[in-house]
């Protein structure tokens, strides 16, 4: 056993790319249901028909490779997960180790907007005093943290890895950020791991375990996020309840159809968005692609959607009873325009909350949606914790 961090390049080979562009063109379409052009049945028949011509014709892997690998990227083993990840020491008087943490249907490369201006403020216009090490690990079972052969991978798991990569690092007290499945990593580790958290920053408010928001909780000026979340939970989630409880019976379109995939994915890119059903408000052709093309090259779809799977109800329990139970510091940002939102009063039960701001504008997937607005809570937030 070795605890080598070795550097990394992407370097997909060439008859991957030639295998993608074969079986993109032999996509059998399926017949549409009705007037979809809401997306109302899923993905719109016409908009996938013009993302794989353009697939096909113009986009340009090699290129977007190019502008991951200007990231110094690592790889290394951590109790038999492999774990990569792009590390950007900070550029300033003292920066404060950070690690930022996507969630699904994202990869690292969601951070992209956000690692610069959070490592080198000053180029970005920024005071160098806020400057981070930034730490941006794919998720084990995530683009190149892969193969993931270890069970029980999810959140509180991938929390315990992070202390031991961190520790690796050089870093014994690190502060951590993150959305979706991200936040709930995030808060894990203010949950467990307070003692070596300098603070927790979230735009994600999701509870990792007991006690939950109740409808008590909600002002009413925030009743419309419970009616939103609810809506959510009804109509939004089969993707959940599907990856929770059989990922390896989809997996295998998944697995076998790139275009199956795009529109899996894309779906929720849209969807879960401040883009207004315009999807290519907020992301390009490039952006879609190049996120589903990461899943497709590394063959992680199943074990990604196996953090869902791996979520089981006896596992949702405390470590501690103090109060509250996320005790580390926390700070929580909140876009209007996400699928999920959490009530003021329950938020201030649940987490050290030091920090509370709702955007308007900004949606699930913030780091590539607002990342202005991001960044600068985050700094504003640990600016008072260095």
């Amino acid at each position: 056993m070795t605890d080598a961090i070795t550097p990394f390049q992407i370097d997909i080979p060439q008859d991957d790319l030639d295998d993608l562009t074969q079986r993109l063109m032999r996509t059998r379409w399926p017949q549409e249901i009705g007037d979809n052009s809401d997306w109302q049945a899923g993905t719109n028949l016409a908009y996938m028909r013009e993302l794989v011509e353009y697939w096909i014709n113009h986009y340009d892997w090699r290129a977007h490779e190019t502008e991951m690998n200007a990231f110094p990227q690592f790889r290394t083993m951590i109790d038999d997960v492999p774990v990569h990840f792009i590390h950007v020491k900070g550029k300033g008087p003292n920066p404060t180790p950070l690690i930022i943490n996507h969630g699904w249907p994202w990869t690292f490369w969601d951070m992209q907007k956000i690692i610069g201006p959070l490592a080198d403020p000053a180029a970005y216009g920024g005071d160098p005093a806020d400057a981070f090490d930034v730490i941006a690990p794919s998720l084990p079972g995530f683009a190149f943290s892969s193969p993931l052969t270890t069970e029980g991978m999810f959140f509180n798991t991938v929390a315990d890895l992070w202390v031991k990569l961190m520790a690796r690092l050089g870093y014994d007290r690190f502060a951590t950020q993150g959305g979706d499945i991200g936040a709930f990593v995030s808060a894990r580790l203010g949950h467990v791991y307070a003692d070596k958290i300098i603070g927790v920053h979230l735009h994600l408010a999701g509870p990792l375990m007991p006690p939950y928001p109740t409808a008590e909780d909600y002002e009413p000026e925030e009743l419309a996020w419970g009616a939103k979340f609810a809506k959510f939970m009804t109509d939004g989630n089969a993707y959940m309840q599907i990856q929770r409880t059989k990922p390896q019976t989809i997996g295998f379109a998944m697995h076998d159809s790139p275009a199956g995939l795009a529109s899996w994915l894309i779906d929720k890119r849209r969807a879960w968005s401040d883009c207004g059903g315009d999807v290519e408000s907020v992301f390009s052709k490039d952006d879609l692609i190049t996120s589903v093309m990461i899943y497709w090259l590394t063959n992680t779809y199943v074990s990604s959607a196996r953090h869902y799977y791996e979520i089981k109800t006896e596992k949702l329990v405390p470590v501690h009873d103090r109060q509250p139970p996320i005790e580390a510091p926390t700070a929580l940002l909140q876009f209007e325009n996400d699928v999920w939102m959490q009530p003021r009063k329950w938020a201030e039960r649940y987490y050290n909350l030091k920090r509370w701001n709702i955007a308007k504008k900004g949606g699930h997937f913030a780091p590539m949606e607002a990342p202005e607005v991001l960044v600068d809570d985050v700094r504003a937030f640990f600016r008072e914790l260095r």
